[in-house]
């Protein structure tokens, strides 16, 4: 019998057809784009760190809360990257879901922050123009998020399928 051991503790075993499933999920690429994303997060954390940390003046309050919010996102990135590269054992898409949770969070935030923001100091020409990009971008992380969730539910859908066929063949 072909397994392989999953889970907390190794308690539980992958049937064999699953294994292939789940080899893109824990392969070297994804672990390299999951890298990517960390470092890109933590470098944008600290080069907006060290820039605000080296302004001459007290910055405007507003200004002071586009870097914090920009460092929380940065963070935030950093933090879902090493989660996710953590674990030394299948996600089943969790990594998918969450970083599209965390894609839509930071757009749909974004987008509001930049229209208010557009709305108060620019035309309305400008906050519209703001309003529709950052309506198509939350739209892509929406998509996004749908088709983490829609991943995930299809390979715990075959986990279950297989895990009762092995049931069946072993009784």
């Amino acid at each position: 019998m072909n397994e392989r051991k999953y889970g907390s503790g190794g308690s539980r075993h992958v049937p064999a057809g699953l294994e292939r499933v789940l080899a893109a999920e824990v392969s070297l690429p994804s672990r390299m784009r999951h890298l990517a994303v960390g470092l890109a997060g933590l470098c944008g954390a600290g080069l907006i760190t060290v820039l605000w940390a080296t302004e001459p003046e007290t910055l405007p309050v507003r200004t002071q809360a586009a870097f914090g919010g920009l460092i929380t996102v940065g963070l935030a990135w950093a933090a879902f990257a090493a989660w996710a590269l953590s674990r030394r054992r299948p996600l089943f898409a969790q990594d998918r879901v969450m970083g599209a949770c965390l894609a839509l969070a930071a757009t749909a935030t974004t987008t509001a922050a930049g229209v208010a923001l557009a709305a108060v100091r620019a035309t309305p020409a400008a906050a519209l123009t703001t309003g529709l990009t950052g309506a198509l971008l939350t739209t892509v992380a929406g998509v996004a998020l749908v088709r983490a969730r829609g991943r995930r539910r299809e390979l715990l859908r075959i986990r279950g399928e297989l895990e009762g066929r092995q049931r069946r063949e072993g009784s």
